[in-house]
């Protein structure tokens, strides 16, 4: 396997992003239709947050028992992204190894870590880039 390999070689830089003027409603059509778990939340270039989709399944507990998209629009309509979203984060430079970012993902609780370059978003890397670059190994 080899060593000292940075993320820069896995992660996804085509990133799909959202600001806070967007809507929770937006959100779950870009979880969709990008088949993803987690997006940024940015202002400008620079990351400010992260949106899971868990995030949104959290919230929108009617889905549990109506599979009802006015429903879904109506508890949406009751949060903004800022009350949503998961402030705190790790982020990681495009020059940090991929063993270093799956270390930082097995102590922690999440499974995307967005990348920066002085201070800006440049990619994302998940859990299953991760397990993917695995495979490719073996």
């Amino acid at each position: 396997m080899k060593k000292n390999v940075p993320v820069s070689k896995i992660m996804t830089t085509n990133v799909v992003k959202l600001n806070l003027k967007d809507e929770l409603t937006k959100a779950e059509a870009l979880f969709k239709k990008h088949k993803i778990r987690h997006i940024p939340v940015v202002s400008g270039t620079k990351i400010i947050g992260m949106l899971s989709y868990s995030d949104l399944l959290r919230i929108s507990f009617a889905d549990a028992v109506y599979d009802d998209e006015e429903i879904d629009a109506v508890v949406y309509d009751m949060f903004d992204i800022s009350q949503v979203m998961t402030k705190n984060i790790v982020t990681i430079s495009e020059q940090t190894t991929i063993r270093e970012a799956a270390e930082v993902l097995a102590s922690k609780e999440f499974h995307a870590l967005p990348v920066e370059k002085d201070g800006h978003l440049v990619g994302i890397v998940t859990t299953t880039d991760l397990i993917k670059y695995l495979l490719d190994q073996y």
